[in-house]
């Protein structure tokens, strides 16, 4: 049975992790390099590093953080944030990253999914969607979840699969920061209709979560969560506990430090 991933997040700006609620008021947490060690310590099973302003503000990803960050890390790092063509995959694969995530800079020019697929193989193409309630549909947002494009979500999803994306991170916009649990009902709009592993974002509060995610939809491949770990809040060897005792298997338990 393949194991449920649990994956922190660290959203970066201006070199320092920071946290928000729906995406706004965000408020400085860490150095990216100190928290990526500590979760490559203590039972990540992945981590993911998304420079959060980067596309927003028409530049390239930060590189020198990056590959100090990367170089503490023994997990799989997707790195994510102004990749917007395939030299940005290139750049960032370069840096250390093992898996490229992509957002908006697929929503300008989808061919980039197809052309960094062909290159580097499906597996290291993360397509990554900030998604909001419209009127009740599922829509995509752009530049950090300030700005509607329109296109539906799980239509535009469908699409990235099949141009090559590999795995899939679904962001709740509705559900992040807000830690209520995650957003079910989008998440399983999203495993109806792809093959691909989905990782679910946004809304975790608590381990109980975890459990009702993998619980309720066992299509979601891993939980991805960032504040809960940054503070504290949930122990990653303790949420591993708890969900190996609710039956979910997952990767073998460490200590935490």
């Amino acid at each position: 049975m393949i194991t449920k991933r649990i994956i922190p997040c660290l959203d970066v700006k201006n070199g320092r992790v920071v946290k928000g609620v729906n995406f706004q008021g965000l408020s400085d947490v860490s150095s990216p390099v100190e928290l990526a060690s500590y979760y490559s310590s203590c039972g990540a099973d992945e981590l993911v590093f998304y420079d959060i302003t980067a596309s927003a503000e028409g530049r390239r990803l930060f590189t020198d953080v990056l590959i100090e960050t990367a170089s503490t890390v023994f997990i799989p790092l997707t790195v994510g944030g102004g990749i917007n063509g395939v030299e940005d995959f290139d750049r960032v694969l370069k840096c250390g990253a093992d898996k490229v995530s992509v957002n908006s800079g697929a929503l300008k020019d989808p061919g980039i999914i197809r052309a960094a697929a062909q290159k580097y193989g499906d597996q290291c193409v993360v397509l990554s969607v900030d998604a909001k309630r419209v009127n009740g549909a599922f829509r995509v947002f752009a530049k950090g979840g300030r700005e509607d494009t329109g296109l539906d979500a799980i239509e535009w999803i469908k699409r990235g699969v099949s141009l090559g994306a590999g795995e899939i991170v679904l962001n709740s916009i509705d559900t992040d920061g807000v830690k209520q649990g995650f957003d079910l009902e989008m998440l399983e709009a999203v495993c109806s209709v792809v093959n691909v592993p989905v990782i679910a974002s946004g809304g975790a509060g608590c381990a109980r979560h975890f459990v009702e995610l993998f619980t309720a939809l066992p299509g979601v491949d891993a939980g991805l969560a960032a504040s809960i770990f940054h503070f504290g809040e949930v122990k990653i060897a303790g949420l591993k506990r708890e969900l190996s005792e609710a039956g979910i298997p997952v990767r073998q338990l460490h200590k935490a430090p």
